[in-house]
């Protein structure tokens, strides 16, 4: 079923980390949809004002620049809104939650702090940005199972993906506690792999097309390559996540994720088959490389949102790489690109 206008029609809704990739994406959805305003909180550690200048002084958004996690900030950007979506949290690409345990581990206070001051606003509905870092490591070990995970498999024993995917995890248990014991309307979305135009170096595809770009020979692929993902494009996971505002209310989690099963070899061959790169490709298996064999099973979103995802890998690889290309400075790309990999 298609989203409906009227639904959003004169509500005010919260994005906190509305000035990221994912969610300056959702801001414009929300806009597009008819919501009266929204209010965005970003600390611009990892997020763009450019992703948003278009909003500003229209009206239609307000902007403050800020971290959550500081007293007083939370409450005060929840205060008065309809929704509450919460994107912020300390995060990065593959080399980031791989090398880094402290930074995201602050999103244990941070989703803690959102949802308890959600509670005490007597907000209409909290809408978690969740991850497939919650499932278990040891069932994504083998990359000759045609696997699909399915919402059921946190339900123990878990073992998540780094301190990264224990604290969204115990964000979706949370929220799903408030609900059934304050009433609190919520919903998590457990997003796969998301890329797209404002993406940013530190998630694979982009840094692949990245590498394309600067003309990188040897053409550098983490892991041996064999490694299965379903990446999944912005304006899909944008959608679901709107939908999951409307129809959830009792803080189940459901996957966004597309089925297409895409190993990171035949990725960085489209890359370079797309922008007609030409160049060997090294296998760095040094490098940190995550689970082996990642794809969700987007049954219940189906089943409970009426979503499916609609833009096929290779139709959003080369809408991603026409955005990348006609928008960015390759020595400015240079100047980032290695402290990108690792870090926010």
């Amino acid at each position: 079923m298609a989203t409906t206008e009227s639904f959003w029609a004169g509500k005010t809704a919260l994005v906190t980390g509305g000035a990221s990739f994912i969610g300056s994406t959702l801001t414009d959805h929300l806009i597009a949809r008819g919501v009266m305003k929204v209010r965005i909180v970003d600390d611009l550690t990892s997020g763009h004002l450019g992703n948003i200048r278009h909003h500003l002084g229209t009206g239609k958004v307000d902007f403050l620049e800020a971290d959550l996690r500081e007293p007083g900030v939370a409450r005060a950007a929840i205060e008065g809104v309809d929704v509450v979506f919460h994107l912020a949290a300390d995060h990065g690409g593959r080399g980031y939650v791989d090398l880094h345990q402290a930074g995201p581990a602050s999103n244990f206070f941070l989703d803690g702090l959102i949802f308890a001051e959600a509670l005490k606003a007597k907000v209409k509905k909290v809408v978690f940005a969740s991850s497939g870092c919650v499932y278990p490591n040891f069932l994504q070990s083998d990359i000759h199972k045609e696997l699909y995970l399915t919402e059921d498999l946190t339900k123990g024993p878990n073992d998540a993906d780094n301190t990264y995917g224990w604290a969204k995890l115990m964000g979706e248990f949370t929220l799903q506690a408030y609900a059934k014991e304050h009433g609190l309307r919520g919903a998590s979305c457990r997003y796969f792999t998301v890329y797209g135009p404002r993406g940013v170096e530190n998630h694979a595809v982009i840094a692949m097309i990245a590498r394309a770009f600067l003309g990188q020979n040897p053409f550098e692929v983490w892991g041996d390559g064999t490694q299965i993902r379903n990446w999944t494009y912005i304006d899909d996971i944008v959608e679901g996540t709107i939908l999951a505002g409307e129809k959830i209310n009792d803080g189940t989690p459901i996957n966004l994720g597309t089925m297409e099963r895409i190993r990171v070899i035949d990725c960085a061959r489209m890359v370079c088959e797309f922008t007609g790169h030409k160049a060997e490709i090294k296998l760095r298996p040094d490098m940190p490389t995550g689970p082996l064999n990642r794809v969700a099973d987007n049954s219940l979103a189906k089943k409970l949102l009426g979503w499916e995802p609609k833009v096929p890998f290779r139709e959003g690889l080369k809408r991603t790489i026409d955005w990348y290309y006609s928008t960015k400075d390759k020595e400015e790309v240079k100047r980032i690109f290695s402290r990108m990999l690792t870090e926010r």
